[in-house]
């Protein structure tokens, strides 16, 4: 697995430490999402904190990965106690468990591009927002 990849997953999302993500990220990095693109360092930092807010006990647990050239494939499974507001919807103290996957491109040894895919709909029902 890229070194920078599980650096991002083990200390900046697992042991909590975002003042890392200027130093693993490059200045014009795009996060691709279904909800939009995140730009930049800070682009990414609106995602963490918007999951560590909701869930401040959240983990990834790295499941598979996959590295060719300047690409990583990780699949995860992401678990927390929903114990922050998330997307409006008030804590509710209950666990969550989603799988994941993310394809990052790298270049000089940092994150300049990622393609993720997670179980929204799954956080949503298992927090009781949706049935």
């Amino acid at each position: 697995m890229s070194g920078i990849i599980r650096k991002v997953i083990e200390e900046v999302w697992n042991q909590k430490n975002p003042a890392l993500l200027d130093d693993m990220f490059t200045e014009d990095f795009v996060m691709h999402t279904p909800i939009g693109n995140f730009e930049g360092p800070s682009g990414y930092r609106q995602i963490y904190d918007t999951y560590v807010n909701a869930f401040s006990d959240c983990q990834f647990t790295i499941d598979d990965e996959l590295s060719a050239g300047d690409r990583n494939v990780v699949r995860y499974t992401f678990s927390g106690t929903h114990d922050g507001e998330l997307l409006g919807v008030a804590p509710t103290g209950k666990r969550v468990s989603i799988s994941g996957i993310s394809i990052s491109r790298l270049v000089g040894g940092k994150v300049a591009e990622e393609w993720p895919v997670w179980d929204q709909m799954g956080v949503m029902q298992q927090i009781g927002a949706v049935s």
